[in-house]
């Protein structure tokens, strides 16, 4: 069995993180935001994730395992890696410091480079610093290779680094760390993966940090010319369709830069050795090597192989299937509005969808209170568009709240079961994995498993969504739908306080203000706990926003 996330569904309010406590359950940045996918080629299918109070699990039974996820190993065909122009020396010594986390292959790659140089009678001494890998935490690994007998340390020390081999860029960036490197000495080769870290997984508040930043402190301290940083994580994906081919590429990629002073065959015959995956290393330290001789090749190679980006249909062909007479009224919607730029943009997605949502009444509210927002922007603080961006992602956030006949609809589309069956092929049995609120209220604590045999039972609550307000939603009543409603003229009432005071003073907390939403997650309880965070934020934000508005501005 595997587990799959909906994006659709998914609130990204960090739940499953949170009780799995697994590096797989991962962020994903989409175009609602922030949501949570499942790393699949790391996923140790303890099934923890489950424990998600939240709708968007999937089961996908895949009996005889994926049979277009895992891509073949890829054939080094056409470019043969040559050997590099120079390479870096160890007559004298040479000193290779690695970090990364657990799961990286840090230490597999000590022990590899270590046994070559061996294979080659050199004099190695090798340290391994493992804490709790095991748990995503740090792992540093020392190399010292020389043609001479070593009578130092077996750890790299402040400033002895040659090159600094790193898997993961949090770790590569810390200052302990770094201390190893000299700027006139080491060379670095680093990962730029964004490999969450624990935190990102269970709190929905941490982001992963801005990268120009770290890689400037990475080239501070090394030899900047001769860095070089790829996504090491990335490549292996793409190209094996397995994460942990990663660190034989970063390696690859440090051995044709010559940072590496062994034989190419040495460290090839390692990995046979080694037993472990041997076709899948020996490719990845090869394509390593390509990436650095020759790029361009790679790229267009990946092209070459690529799964076709399709990710089913748009809200808009949606509509265009079942509702076809409401196509011409978006147009028509969107042209009256007389919005621009990324405005327009937003709306063209979200309209469609608000009347897949529930109608084409509900999809003119939207662009009616927007088209507002914009004028009043384009009119008090000409030359931004901020505010009106913002308003345009999150009133739709608030006005598509996911109830019964949203969930049911957005579990019908067909965008995730194409994303299905370009992993794991045409014969995938998926499941859903509900936990309804009835019987919760009956007392039930855990989700059900419900086969594709309930997908009749989605397309009704789907065809019943014009009941949505009405005295006979059922599900309307329950608290959390309450609050959803009562939401949506809270944020309403909030942008139209605000907006006749807004210049360019109050602009900066006006667009803050708007994108308060955006801390509103979750289903059930824990929605209404960000919620009460929300009107908490809002109040603390209007405070400060009515200061800045009575503040005596200079002339």
């Amino acid at each position: 069995l595997r587990i799959m996330i909906n994006e659709a569904v998914c609130e990204g309010c960090g739940d499953c993180g949170a009780k799995s406590n697994c590096l797989s359950v991962q962020p994903v940045a989409t175009e609602f935001g922030r949501k949570t996918q499942i790393h699949q080629s790391s996923c140790n299918k303890d099934y923890s994730c489950l424990k998600g109070d939240c709708p968007s699990f999937i089961t996908v039974n895949v009996a005889d395992g994926p049979k277009q996820g895992s891509k073949p190993v890829p054939p080094v065909v056409e470019v043969a890696p040559e050997e590099p122009l120079h390479k870096d020396s160890c007559a004298n010594g040479y000193a290779i410091y690695m970090t990364g986390i657990g799961g990286t292959g840090v230490v597999t790659v000590n022990t590899l480079l270590g046994t070559a140089a061996l294979l080659e009678g050199k004099h190695v001494r090798a340290f391994d610093q493992t804490g709790l890998s095991q748990k995503g935490g740090p792992v540093v690994s020392s190399l010292k290779i020389s043609a001479t007998p070593l009578l130092t340390s077996n750890k790299v020390g402040a400033g002895e680094a040659d090159l600094y081999l790193s898997f993961d860029m949090l770790v590569a960036t810390t200052p302990t760390h770094l201390e190893r490197a000299a700027a006139d000495k080491t060379r670095a080769v680093v990962s730029t993966s964004q490999i969450p870290t624990g935190d990102m997984v269970r709190d929905k508040r941490v982001q992963f940090p801005s990268v120009p930043p770290l890689l400037q402190a990475i080239d501070r301290c090394t030899r900047k010319g001769a860095n070089i940083f790829l996504d090491a994580e990335g490549l292996a994906e793409r190209l094996f369709g397995d994460h942990m081919a990663a660190n034989l590429i970063l390696t690859g990629a440090a051995y044709q830069a010559g940072a590496i002073p062994l034989e190419a065959e040495s460290i090839e015959e390692t990995i046979r050795l080694n037993g472990v995956a041997v076709e899948m290393n020996l490719q990845a330290f090869r394509w390593g090597r390509l990436y650095v001789q020759d790029r361009a090749y790679v790229e267009r190679h990946l092209q070459k192989i690529a799964a076709p980006d399709d990710p089913g249909p748009s809200a808009l062909s949606e509509l265009q299937s079942r509702m076809p007479e409401a196509v011409a009224t978006v147009w028509e919607l969107l042209e009256a509005s007389g919005f621009e730029g990324e405005v327009r943009r937003l709306a063209e997605i979200r309209v469609p969808e608000l009347i897949l949502y529930q109608n084409v009444a509900y999809a003119r509210l939207y662009v009616e209170f927007v088209k507002r927002v914009v004028a009043a922007e384009r009119e008090q603080a000409p030359g931004r568009t901020q505010l009106g961006e913002a308003v345009a992602r999150y009133l739709f956030k608030l006005m598509a709240y996911k109830d019964e006949y949203e969930v049911a609809r957005l579990l019908l589309k067909d965008a995730f079961y194409w994303h299905v069956r370009a992993m794991f092929g045409e014969d995938a049995k998926l499941a859903f994995n509900l936990h309804p609120p009835f019987l919760r209220a009956l007392g039930l604590k855990h989700k059900i498993r419900l086969g594709t045999w309930f997908t009749p039972v989605l397309k009704l609550l789907r065809a019943l969504r014009c009941l949505r307000g009405t005295p006979l939603d059922i599900f309307g009543y329950a608290r959390v739908r309450r609050v959803e409603r009562k939401l949506i003229g809270e944020y309403r009432s909030l942008i139209e306080s605000i907006l006749p005071h807004l210049n360019d003073d109050t602009h900066e907390l006006t667009v803050q203000l708007a994108e308060l939403p955006d801390a509103i997650r979750g289903y059930e309880g824990i929605k209404l706990a960000s919620v009460a965070d929300f009107r908490q934020r809002a109040v603390d934000l209007r405070r400060q926003f009515l200061e800045v508005e009575s503040t005596p501005q200079a002339v």
